[in-house]
């Protein structure tokens, strides 16, 4: 797989019929090794061990009703209180962060009405805050510490 732009951590793998799994520590179950799913793993881990996200309070392929459709959300991020507070849309490195990306992640805000959004593609990383209030919205530095989410 190809080494991205987020902190290595130790990955577990295995092979079963000559494809690939990786540990979701989230879900706590091996799931394909895609392209993708490599781009979650790290950054999973990146939020837990560089940013102070609490592993309990993340989840992964969260899925919700939108326009009577479902669709999943890659990773939510919840409060103490479990309300939801961040999104996370994970593409391929391949795949380019475009403005049908951030469509596609405002979408599921629509549902969840989350004070984050993040993109990431494992090369570039994108987050912004959104201010209910004003109806506005702003692109972060950074990915926020857990703790300065409130």
């Amino acid at each position: 797989m190809l080494e991205l732009n987020l902190p290595p951590f130790d990955k577990k793998t295995t092979k079963k019929d000559d494809k690939a799994f990786i540990l979701d520590v989230i879900r706590r179950q091996y799931v394909a090794l895609t392209p993708e799913e490599w781009v979650r793993q790290h950054f999973v881990h990146f939020l837990i061990q560089y940013k102070g996200y609490p592993q309990s309070l993340m989840a992964n392929e969260v899925q919700l009703k939108l326009n009577g459709m479902s669709r999943r959300c890659d990773t939510v991020v919840y409060d103490r209180t479990l309300r939801p507070r961040v999104i996370v849309e994970y593409k391929a490195p391949s795949v380019s962060i475009t403005q049908k990306v951030f469509e596609q992640i405002c979408r599921y805000n629509m549902v969840l009405q989350v004070d984050y959004l993040i993109v990431s593609n494992g090369l570039a990383h994108y987050c912004c805050r959104i201010d209910y209030p004003t109806r506005s919205y702003t692109f972060l530095q950074e990915i926020p510490e857990y703790k300065d989410l409130y």
